[in-house]
């Protein structure tokens, strides 16, 4: 019979002659860039998680203490609970008071449905929550996407959907990548004729650390990395954020009255 001990060398032998290899990283992210400029223009936002398996040997069977066998675990694939498909991840990533006026940006994320049931059920809390995702003509089209929608609040008035688009493998930012949208500070009519677009909307690689808005007076605001637990209990704007289900790290950038935006830079 077998000890503990000759078990044990047996088992890292085993493990000496597994590699595991690791994903094709760059190529995903290349595919993803190569996609992402087509989005944007049409103002949709294109973020993503790429999720990695993590490797893990797991044996057939066991010895417990007392030399009884024991079962094996079993991982179970996550449910459509767990992967946000019936309900978004909401961020907010900034607040604040403009003439008296409380604004918000904030941002949900939806996780990709596996099939046409989890779409068709996905599509319906959708409508409960306001969102309609554009360019969708059936519920199938969302099998294998997540969703991002950003949200503009403004005082009382109807909360808008300014930015939103689809997530697909391959969509992610990197070194000085930048994404912009720029807007009036206005919810119910954002896209409102001869009005500044003083508000700016970005998203950014997890590693920057600083992007600055340039106003087209000439003048500059930079935006830098939040630091935990900023913006829980106050106003808070011109920040890097992250956004829970998002592999893009967002900011919002606010202009002076009256300015509009005139170009966005990742600076460090």
């Amino acid at each position: 019979m077998a000890t503990h001990r000759d078990i044990a060398l047996l088992l890292a032998e085993a493990a000496d002659e597994v590699e595991i290899g690791i994903a094709p990283y760059q190529a995903v992210v290349r595919g993803g860039r190569r996609r992402k400029a087509r989005r944007w223009t049409i103002a949709a936002a294109a973020a993503l998680v790429i999720a990695g398996s993590t490797g893990t040997l797991a044996l057939a069977g066991g010895l417990d203490g007392d030399g009884g066998r024991v079962a094996p675990m079993a991982t179970q694939p996550p449910t459509a609970e767990d992967r946000h498909v019936y309900e978004p991840q909401g961020t907010t990533v900034a607040r604040g008071t403009d003439h008296g006026k409380v604004w918000q940006v904030s941002i949900d994320v939806w996780g990709a449905p596996k099939n046409e049931a989890e779409a068709q059920y996905q599509r319906t809390l959708m409508g409960e929550y306001g969102a309609a995702p554009v360019g969708v003509r059936k519920a199938s089209e969302l099998i294998g996407k997540g969703w991002v929608f950003v949200r503009l609040d403004v005082g009382d008035d109807r909360p808008t959907t300014v930015v939103q688009g689809p997530v697909e493998k391959g969509d992610s930012l990197s070194g000085t990548d930048i994404l912009t949208y720029s807007m009036p500070l206005e919810s119910g009519d954002s896209d409102k004729v001869g009005a500044p677009h003083r508000l700016v909307i970005g998203k950014v690689a997890p590693t920057a650390e600083q992007v600055t808005c340039t106003w087209d007076d000439g003048t500059t605001t930079k935006v830098m990395r939040a630091a935990p637990g900023t913006g829980l209990t106050s106003d808070f704007e011109d920040l890097i954020r992250p956004v829970d289900g998002s592999q893009p790290d967002w900011f919002v950038c606010l202009g002076p009255e009256g300015k509009s935006s005139q170009s966005v830079k990742v600076t460090k």
